[in-house]
Formats: structure tokens, C-alpha cells, sequence
């Protein structure tokens, strides 16, 4: 038989791993994540290869394991010639065959469960057909071997559900839930009820409403997949019993062929079962346990991201540490009420994903869900739990599709997500609302100077350097890396627990007392600000959050943020808050339009691209980041666009470039107080022998304003 794993362990090591981090290779999924073979590819993220086959959502080429083999001159000398031309084993599977392997009578499965032989890719494949209760059909499986990872295909138009659906006694008192359909087809036949979920991963919430006014159990078997089988129905299911398997069997098929008295089995089990609620509560507490030991130091440190800047440097990211420490702490967010999204801008090839990248290297896998593209319905469908993680998607560019940006939209501003669809149903097509529970954070990058507008206001925006200096360093890491100077060893372990624990054991209420005195010194100008005023006070609250073992508790045990949170936040935030609401420009665009201004001084003749390129010492696409971004704001004025000037015909909009300044820039202006400015406001309400006393000991640089 085809032995997926061994095929994608043969191929793994002749391909380019590029840049794709530890978290991408492989990820939760099983997929590993290098450079396309296909094409001149340069960052990870758009390939994709896993025991499915390979599928690059850049070039578009797509197939299974043997083709890319192939195409890769590696010899898979264990897979014949039957495997290659269709995909499946060369061990044919029959009825017949079926009810020996399971021990159970051929009679019961084609009377019982309506299983018939069909023909798949000119092999003999068992249809198993899936009913619901009142015994209309709602999907088929097709099982195409008796072993092996690859046994079963889905018929075309089924969707998923439970099995068995239509075998249940509705005055069941209890069910069984188990993986696949074999173990339920035991279990009916020892008189068991039982429903089969088609694979560990496939539970849907909606089934629990199926179950409800029974005692529900599940079987939980002895391997990762058994623990994640539980975790999902358990999230849905809050009386769920578990029963773990039996040293001696994996599942229940195994029981049954073994001899085993089944009922008097599944009696002993029961009795012994555990809720869910308290072995999650022991495991989450034996986690968290566990994560404090290995954070160690960190969880008690003055200032973590101080000490993540130092790691960033360890971990080859140049001149990207500001924008590396506000990601860093926008995931932290995650765990409040309404987490900090950020966007990334910058050019390609600019470093966008090497810096989240190297950002998520420090979070545990389940802080967040990356891809690398994403459909216009994705999030409505996909099953991945989203609440209290960030959302990170790679190269949005092409995100702009209406039903795309409204469910990002609901996502983010109501914590949830609801989309109405139809389904097909035995009585017809039915409308369906599919919800999604948050809150959630979104952390995408992009090439693009503006996202769409009713996102962009919902989120901060970082920009990537594109200057020379940045390029500079970049190539002298990179040099230092081709010499062959020995990487630094660095172990993630304690900043992944450190996120471990916050998450498990960490307090995520916080409290900031002079929030009011920042509110009054925070200039109002323009409506965003409310928004940008809020992701603010979340970012304070996630650096208290972050500090929390240096930070007192008022007495509801809530998080006191001192004014070094406040100070923090300002330092990496203020560009963002600022350019966001228009009170200051950005040092790149001021000076491209300052060197526009000097050209024109000097020709009286509009500037191009070339010229303006020249005077900054830039290249040219560099340059026209600056322009668009000044376009849009009316610093600047294309003269090439307008009426009567030379290339100002419609068909050469945005080739042809006659640059002249526009509309005056802002002065440099700050819409939020300084941390001084706050602590003169903020302190004198401070008891006088407080405010005395902090004052001094932060004058001996004894203590950081925890007030």
C-alpha cells in the first residue's frame, strides 16, 4: 500500500525551505511550508506540501506526492504502478473483506447501515452511506481500503455529519460518541447507541444540539488525535463524560475482535468515566504549572520587551525592532476583550513577513492561525477556533473582495461572526446561520499603501524601512550568514511558555487609573480617534497584562497599570496614532514632498519619478510608495492626470508622473500627551504622601510609577 507519510518524508528534504519558520514546518496541519519548486519564489507561505499532495496558491500547479516526485527526480521506489495511476492501494477492498477484518456479519452491514460495492477509479470501494434520523440520505463515504492513512473519499455533494444518525433510539438515555464508522457499527451491534464522527478533526458545533437531553460520552483514544477529538466535542458538549481507552485497545473495533464482552466493557468504562470540565481543569492547571517553570525569569522581568528586542537581534531581524516589539505586543492583546489588529505595509521583498515571522516565533501555535490566502467565504466555513487568537494572513493584497471584508469586519468590531447561508435539506434548501465566536485580532501584511477604509480604521498600521540604511544592514546580515559564522543557538521555550501561562494562569482584567487624565490631554480632532484612543488603552492594558508580576492588584485582584505601561505604549505607538488621524505625516512622504518642493524651486518645471528618486537616494519603487501615500493625502498633485497637460489623458493615469505640491502638510503635532505631560496631570491627584514618595524613589531610579 501507499505509505503517505514515507512519501512525504522522501520529498521533504529536496525541497527549499527558505524562509518558513519552525511553527510552518510542518504547522498544525501537517503541512510543511518552503519555497515553490515552480517558480523564482522567494519568501514561504504559498506552497504548500503535506501527505495530500502539494499546491502553491501563487503559481497555481497542484497535484499529489508521486507528480511532485517526479517532477523532482526522486525515486519512490515503494509506491507501484497501481498507486501512481490511481491513487489508491493495491489491496482491493470488498464487503466480504470488510466483515472478516471487522469480525461482524457481511448480512449486518448491508441490512443495518445500507452498505453496497461501488466502483472508484476502477477499484472496488464500499459506499457507506450516512442518514438522518427519519432516514433520508445526507452524504456518503466511500472507504477505498481496509488500512492505511488514505482510506476514504468523499462522494461528490455530501456534507458531513454524524453516523448513525438514523440507528439512534430516540429514548436513548445516553450515547457513545466514537471516531469513524467502524466503531459504530460495533457498538450498534452489541445494542450500544452510538454516533460516529467522520474523523477527529470534523466535529461541527452544531451537532451538539443533536444530543441534547442525553448523558453524552465519548471515547477518547490513546494518541494526540484522541485528545484533540475530545477537545473539540468538549467545547460544545459542557456535561461531556470522557472515556479514556483501555490500555489493551485503541478503540472498540479492537475490543470486539479481541473476544471481548463489549457491553460489560463499555458498563465497566462508563462507570469509571470523567467529566470533561475537571480533566481539562487538571490538564490546564498540570500546563500551566508547567509553562511557569519554563518561562522562568521572564515572567518576572522589568521589562519584557526589552528583552524580546535583544532576542529579535539573535534572531537576524535588522532595523525592524520598534515595529517587531508594538506586534509583539498587539498578540499579547489576544487575551482581552477586544484585541489591537495591526497591518503591515511595505514593499515586496521588504521584510513584512520575515518580521511577523519572527514575532509568532515567540507565541505557541495556538495564539494564532496564519495562512497564506484565503477565499471570499473561508472564515464562515473553516472550523479552527478563532476566539482569543490573532488572525494572521499573509500577502492580503487581493482581500478585497465585499463578503471577504464584511466578515473580517464583523470579526473584528463585534467579536463574532454570523453569516447567513442555505443548505440543502430533505425538505429543500433551508437557510443556514453559521456563527464564529471571537474576539479575535487580525495581523496581515501587504504591499498595498491602503487597505479597505472601513478596515483600515479598525486596525494600527506599521510600514516596513525601505531606506538605504535598512537595505544596507540587511545585506550585512546576510553576508555574516554566508560566511559561515556559527548561528546563535535560541531557545523560544520560555517565551512561548510565557504565553502559555498568561493565556492558562494569567489575570486579564486590568485597570487603568488615569485613564481619565489621559483622555482629557488627547487632542479630539477626528472621529478615528476614538478608535485609535481605544487600541491605545488595550495596548497599556496588554503591557500591564505582560508585567503582571511587577504590578499591584486592586482589591478585585484587577491589574493597577502604572505610567511605564502608558510609557511603553506611547514610544511604539504614536507614529501609527498620529499618521492614522492625519496630525503628523510620515518621515518618508515628508521628505519626498520637501524634495519635490526644492526641484520644482529649481527647474519651475513639474518632477518625475527618475528626479525625485535621484534627490532622495532612493530607488524607484521605494519613491512611489512615498508618492502614492502623498497623492492620497493632496500633498502632492500629478499634473499628468489633469486636463489639459501633457499625458493627462485618462489611459495614462498613474504611468506618466509631473509632480507639484499640493495642499500644506500638518505641522508635526501629537494628538496623545507625553508620559511627562500625563504624570503632571495624573500624579497631583496622588495623595501628597504618595505623590512624595513616588517621586522620590523615581528620582533614585528605585521604583517605575506604580501608582
Amino acid at each position: 500500500m501507499f505509505d503517505a507519510k514515507a512519501a512525504l518524508a522522501a520529498v521533504v528534504p529536496h525541497l527549499d525551505r527558505g524562509d518558513a519558520p519552525p511553527a510552518r514546518w510542518p504547522d498544525r496541519k501537517g503541512e510543511y511550508w518552503p519555497l515553490c519548486p515552480f517558480h523564482a519564489d522567494t519568501h514561504s507561505g504559498s506552497f504548500a506540501v503535506s501527505e495530500r499532495g502539494y499546491h502553491c496558491f501563487s503559481c497555481g500547479a497542484k497535484s499529489g506526492l508521486v507528480d511532485l516526485a517526479r517532477r523532482l527526480n526522486i525515486d519512490l521506489n515503494f509506491v507501484t504502478s497501481s498507486l501512481i495511476s490511481g491513487g489508491i492501494t493495491d489491496k482491493f477492498i470488498s464487503l466480504a473483506a470488510y466483515a472478516e477484518a471487522k469480525h461482524l456479519p457481511e448480512d449486518f452491514f448491508r441490512t443495518v447501515f445500507n452498505i453496497s460495492e461501488r466502483k472508484h477509479n476502477q477499484h472496488t470501494s464500499l459506499r457507506m452511506p450516512y442518514l438522518d434520523a427519519e432516514g433520508a440520505e445526507l452524504c456518503v463515504r466511500l472507504r477505498i481500503s481496509l488500512d492505511g492513512r488514505d482510506k476514504f473519499r468523499m462522494a461528490a455533494g455530501s456534507r458531513l455529519n454524524l453516523y448513525g444518525l438514523w440507528r439512534l433510539d430516540k429514548d436513548a438515555e445516553d450515547v457513545l460518541l466514537v471516531e469513524g464508522e467502524s466503531d459504530t457499527q460495533t457498538l450498534v451491534y452489541h445494542g450500544i447507541p452510538a454516533l460516529g464522527v467522520p474523523g477527529a478533526t470534523n466535529w461541527r458545533a452544531e451537532w451538539a444540539q443533536r444530543l441534547a437531553g442525553r448523558t453524552v460520552y465519548a471515547w477518547q483514544e490513546p494518541d494526540e488525535a484522541g485528545a484533540k477529538f475530545i477537545a473539540r466535542i468538549g467545547a460544545d458538549v459542557p456535561d461531556l463524560r470522557v472515556i479514556a481507552a483501555p490500555a489493551a485497545y485503541k478503540d472498540i473495533s479492537a475490543a470486539h475482535i479481541a473476544g471481548e464482552d463489549v457491553p460489560a466493557l463499555i458498563a465497566r468504562l462508563k462507570a469509571a468515566s470523567q467529566p470533561y470540565a475537571e480533566l481539562r481543569a487538571e490538564t490546564l492547571d498540570q500546563t500551566a504549572r508547567q509553562a511557569a517553570r519554563v518561562a522562568g525569569r521572564l515572567l518576572k522581568a522589568r521589562s519584557i520587551l526589552d528583552e524580546f528586542a535583544a532576542l529579535c537581534a539573535r534572531l537576524g531581524l535588522v532595523g525592524e525592532e520598534r515595529n517587531a516589539r508594538l506586534l509583539y505586543l498587539a498578540l499579547v492583546s489576544r487575551l482581552l476583550e477586544h484585541p489591537v489588529s495591526v497591518a503591515v505595509k511595505g514593499p515586496s521583498s521588504g521584510g513584512k513577513s520575515f518580521t511577523v515571522e519572527t514575532v509568532l516565533k515567540c507565541f505557541p501555535p495556538d495564539a494564532y492561525y496564519a495562512m497564506s490566502s484565503m477565499s471570499e467565504r473561508a472564515l464562515a466555513y473553516d472550523e479552527e477556533p478563532l476566539a482569543h487568537r490573532f488572525l494572521v494572513i499573509y500577502e492580503a493584497d487581493g482581500l478585497g473582495g465585499d463578503l471577504a471584508t464584511y466578515l473580517l469586519r464583523s470579526l473584528l468590531s463585534e467579536a463574532c461572526l454570523r453569516y447567513l447561508t442555505v443548505e440543502k435539506t430533505s425538505d429543500g434548501l433551508k437557510p443556514k446561520l453559521i456563527e464564529r465566536s471571537g474576539p479575535t485580532g487580525l495581523l496581515l501584511t501587504t504591499t498595498w499603501n491602503a487597505i479597505h477604509p472601513e478596515n483600515e480604521t479598525r486596525m494600527l498600521s506599521l510600514t516596513v524601512r525601505d531606506d538605504r540604511a535598512q537595505t544596507a544592514g540587511i545585506l550585512r546580515t546576510l553576508a555574516e550568514q554566508a560566511s559561515g559564522r556559527q548561528a546563535e543557538e535560541v531557545d523560544l521555550a520560555p517565551w512561548q511558555a510565557l504565553q502559555t501561562w498568561l493565556a492558562l494562569a494569567g489575570c486579564h482584567e486590568v485597570t487603568i487609573p488615569y485613564a481619565a487624565e489621559l483622555a482629557s490631554l488627547s487632542d479630539p480632532r477626528a472621529v478615528r480617534i476614538r478608535r485609535d484612543f481605544s487600541a491605545v488603552l488595550n495596548l497599556v492594558r496588554s503591557h500591564a497584562l505582560l508585567h503582571q508580576a511587577t504590578r499591584d492588584r486592586n482589591e478585585h485582584g484587577s491589574i493597577i497599570a502604572t505610567l511605564v505601561d502608558y510609557a511603553a505604549v506611547y514610544e511604539l505607538a504614536i507614529d501609527s496614532v498620529n499618521e492614522g488621524v492625519k496630525a503628523s505625516v510620515p518621515p518618508g512622504v515628508r521628505a519626498a514632498v520637501d524634495a519635490v518642493a526644492e526641484i520644482f524651486k529649481e527647474t519651475e518645471n513639474a518632477v518625475s519619478i527618475r528626479e525625485l528618486a535621484e534627490r532622495l537616494g532612493i530607488d524607484d519603487s521605494a519613491t512611489r510608495r512615498r508618492v502614492r501615500v502623498a497623492l492620497d493625502a493632496e500633498y502632492l498633485v500629478n499634473l499628468a492626470n489633469e486636463k489639459g497637460e501633457p499625458g493627462g489623458r485618462k489611459k495614462n493615469q498613474g504611468k506618466t508622473t509631473r509632480l507639484v505640491t499640493g495642499e500644506p502638510m500638518p505641522a508635526e503635532t501629537s494628538v496623545l500627551p507625553s508620559p511627562d505631560e500625563l504624570r503632571e496631570k495624573y500624579l497631583p491627584v496622588i495623595p501628597p504622601e504618595i505623590s512624595d514618595k513616588v517621586t522620590k524613589l523615581a528620582a533614585e531610579k528605585r521604583v517605575v510609577f506604580r501608582v
